[in-house]
């Protein structure tokens, strides 16, 4: 699935013109009064940076990996726009942000959320986090030669905050004010924020020309060829069908540590359809190199082809590290019809993942059984620690005892898609919240429930079409509306739905993202994430609490403590996760040895650390 005072603005000058920005990583020397304050090429949202200041590669990429060749990637769907910072990023072309546009800084995915230096030679800040100054690397520059300089930074940054999309300007808005000290240095003042991630939420920003990018470019979210200062350059776009990245040969930055054996192939082309068939028949034909497969009917008996057979294609389960997010039905809080969780805990009962994974999937799926599934930061099977209840204490009743025990579990049926004792239960508990079964349908002062499950492509189509089937049992008239990509984007970012499936990717470090996807004031900000509508002041606070936490030991209390008022709110009916990832790719391609344990493979995360094969590999055994 990030934070002013500090010396006066002569001192710091003064200390710039000494070259302390660029120095060495640790403590620089404070001045009576200050806090202490450092100069560092990195920086960890806890702890330290695990890796040395004069780190050469990064653990999962090879030095000695061949450059060159081209990549052939396929993309499920179609894009509208070359832009993946604006409102309607999820329109956007893949593989623009990194490859072509670059930000401050940058993760290693070994890392729960650390970044090291890429356009930001240095980064400085207190222990209060209540600043934060970025000195950039003079080499750096754009792809047309133009250098990048702190007039460019601040103009990204204000455009993000007042154009960007909602969870930018979200957090942006926290920042009280920036300046630029010279040409290379800028400086935030994050005072009053309370925000320890926004240092890092600004590191990751992305840098945008100031010379070539205007407002009105930026908000019309066309076709132009984007300019940035990554190692690739767009050199071909077909409309909705096909992407092509070049790799930039004068790339200032490709002999910097964050890049080393990384960004590979000379050409990465992105080709798009809009059925995954024909997107598998072209990865059998040879058309497309890499395939990431979802569907487990299809990678249990879909890769008995020749190229398997004889070696030519390779196919892997690679571990899957890290939370494993939750994906589910999402119920639209903002309707009077959800209001009660105890009818969206009655109507989640329903939902019969044995029958559904062991009949369609193989077994091969696991239920999801919380928002940072399989990692420290999940509440499931785990009884609240004091800390917890400690930080819960002021909100009595947000989470229930069975959640705060560490007892509560997804419901389990019988498996035989007809569990009798299920069904009872879940019209018991829509009993306590007015609704009962009149003539073999669900009502309450004499209205059926009745809602719809708004969907964006077939798959989705068929698990909410089994999912209704499901609730009629229990007398609820469930409707399926399948929409084009288009109208789904535009109802879903005006929250125009009763139900609909929602993916919460989940990161090994939580944090500012968590506000726009429960945070109360993004219930009403349109496009945000907060698909549910929950509007809780524990979550807030736990939210709160996660930002603000020092050290691993409370960022996990608070993540834990988020984890169950979420569970307690019943905003969503879970579904499924798989452990590992499935891939598939041609032999002509490879991976290094080792890989990230937080990534996942795209190109932008592990799949930049991929390349061509060696010369003539052997066949693989059949």
């Amino acid at each position: 699935m990030r934070p002013t005072p500090v010396g006066p603005l002569l001192f710091f000058a003064f200390c710039l013109s000494l070259g302390l920005a660029l120095g060495p990583a640790g403590p620089a020397p404070a001045r009576a009064g200050e806090a202490l304050r450092r100069i560092t090429p990195a920086i960890a949202m806890q702890g330290e940076p695990a890796l040395p200041s004069d780190f050469a590669c990064l653990p999962y990429a090879d030095p000695h990996s061949r450059k060159g060749g081209k990549l052939r990637l396929g993309e499920f769907g179609a894009f509208t726009n070359l832009n993946p910072y604006g409102v309607n990023a999820g329109d956007s072309a893949a593989g623009l942000a990194g490859p072509v546009y670059e930000s401050l800084m940058a993760r290693n995915f070994d890392e729960p959320f650390t970044l090291y230096g890429l356009v930001a030679q240095t980064i400085e800040t207190d222990d209060a986090r209540d600043y934060v100054t970025f000195r950039l690397n003079p080499k750096a520059h754009f792809s047309d030669g133009v250098p990048i300089t702190a007039r460019d930074v601040i103009f990204s940054f204000n455009l993000l905050k007042a154009k960007g999309r909602p969870q930018q300007r979200a957090a942006y808005s926290l920042v009280r004010g920036v300046e630029a000290l010279d040409d290379h240095t800028i400086r935030y003042d994050l005072a009053s924020a309370d925000d320890r991630e926004l240092p890092l939420i600004l590191a990751l920003m992305p840098v945008l020309p100031a010379h070539a990018m205007t407002e009105q470019r930026f908000t019309d979210e066309g076709l132009a060829i984007p300019l940035g200062s990554g190692p690739y350059k767009v050199t071909e776009v077909k409309p909705g069908e096909k992407l092509v990245l070049r790799r930039d040969p004068a790339y200032w930055g490709k002999n910097l540590p964050i890049n080393c054996g990384l960004y590979n192939f000379d050409e990465v082309v992105f080709d798009y359809g809009r059925d995954d068939n024909s997107l598998f028949e072209a990865f059998k034909a040879g058309l497309i190199d890499y395939r990431q497969e979802t569907d487990p009917h299809r990678w249990v008996g879909g890769y008995d082809f020749a190229a398997r057979r004889d070696g030519r294609v390779v196919v892997e389960t690679l571990p899957l590290g890290g939370p494993k997010g939750l994906r589910g039905f999402a119920f639209n809080t903002r309707r009077p019809l959800f209001k009660d969780p105890r009818l969206r805990e009655a109507l989640a009962m329903m939902f019969d993942f044995e029958w559904l994974n062991a009949n369609l999937y193989s077994g091969l799926y696991t239920r999801t059984r919380s928002f940072f599934d399989e990692s420290e930061l999940s509440a499931y099977a785990r009884p609240a620690s004091a800390a917890e209840r400690a930080l819960l204490a002021p909100f009595p009743g947000a989470v229930r005892a069975d959640i705060m025990k560490g007892t509560w579990a997804p419901p389990h049926s019988d498996g035989s898609g007809r569990d009798r004792g299920m069904a009872r239960k879940a019209l018991a508990l829509a009993k306590q919240a007015g609704w009962t079964l009149q003539n073999g349908v669900l009502t309450r002062d004499g209205q059926p429930l009745v809602f719809e499950i708004l969907v964006g492509d077939r798959e989705q189509e068929r698990l909410a079409l089994y999912y209704t089937g499901l609730l009629r049992r229990i007398g609820v008239a469930a409707r399926v509306r399948l929409v084009d990509e288009t109208q789904f984007q535009g109802r879903r970012q005006r929250f125009d739905f009763d139900m609909m499936i929602g993916l919460w990717q989940a990161s090994a470090s939580p944090g500012n993202e968590q506000r726009m996807r429960w945070g109360g004031d993004s219930a009403d900000q349109e496009a945000s994430y907060n698909l549910a509508g929950a509007k809780s002041a524990a979550i807030d606070a736990m939210i709160a609490a996660l930002q603000a936490a020092r050290n691993r030991e409370d960022f996990v209390t608070a993540a834990r403590a988020l984890d169950r008022v979420l569970l307690s709110g019943f905003y969503v009916v879970p579904l499924y996760h798989l452990h590992a990832q499935w891939v598939a790719y041609w032999r002509r391609i490879g991976h290094p040895a080792a890989l990230p344990h937080y990534a996942q493979p795209l190109f932008g995360d592990a799949l930049e650390s991929w390349s061509l094969a060696a010369e003539n590999p052997p066949p693989a055994p059949h």
